[in-house]
């Protein structure tokens, strides 16, 4: 099994990159991010996921090990391959498609090349409550939503509330963050 691949990128032909291994030139599908960011001649380290089947051998190559491990949850979701997950990958950064899997944002998942409603609404029935954000997204405060911290447990309820995200936001503007959920969620919808 290969883990991870580091080598110098020789080339970019569509949406796959070649990354020189001491003379072995592997090919690797990559999301649309990665593309952008590795630039040929440069030296990187790479996460790798093999899809093997019958008629080919398929490598995926992903800068950071968070991305890889959305994409494998992704591909445990029933009917979604490889192609697809990827797809899904490339609508935006880990954390974003991971906020909108987790406030079930099935329009934007759609806007995945190959993904249909029914697809999208898998992904996020089998996914919403497996994605959570890694320590390290957490620590940087990532945002998935304009003015929704995913991490933000009281807007995650107003928003299974009916409330928009913007508008779970706005309520609990000015409650303070550091008292319990519950009183957070209380005072959002007394205000």
């Amino acid at each position: 099994m290969i883990a991870t691949l580091h080598g110098v990128v020789s080339e970019k032909l569509g949406d796959m990159v070649v990354l020189d291994v001491h003379g072995v030139g592997y090919g690797l599908l990559v999301t649309a991010e990665d593309y952008g960011r590795l630039a040929t001649g440069k030296e990187v380290l790479l996460y790798i996921h093999e899809h093997i089947r019958e008629q080919s051998y398929d490598l995926f190559g992903f800068v950071q090990l968070d991305t890889k491990k959305l994409f494998e949850q992704l591909l445990a979701v029933k009917n979604v391959g490889p192609k697809v997950a990827l797809a899904v990958l490339d609508i935006g950064t880990a954390p974003a498609v991971r906020g909108a899997i987790a406030a079930g944002d099935v329009t934007l998942i759609q806007t995945a090349k190959g993904v249909g409603k029914r697809a999208a609404e898998q992904i996020v029935v089998e996914l919403r409550d497996k994605v959570g954000l890694v320590a390290s997204d957490a620590a940087e405060g990532v945002v998935s939503r304009p003015g929704v911290s995913t991490m933000d447990e009281a807007a995650e309820a107003l928003i299974s509330l009916g409330y928009a995200p913007q508008d779970a936001a706005a309520a609990l503007k000015n409650i303070d963050p550091t008292i319990a959920t519950e009183e957070r969620i209380r005072l959002a919808l007394k205000g």
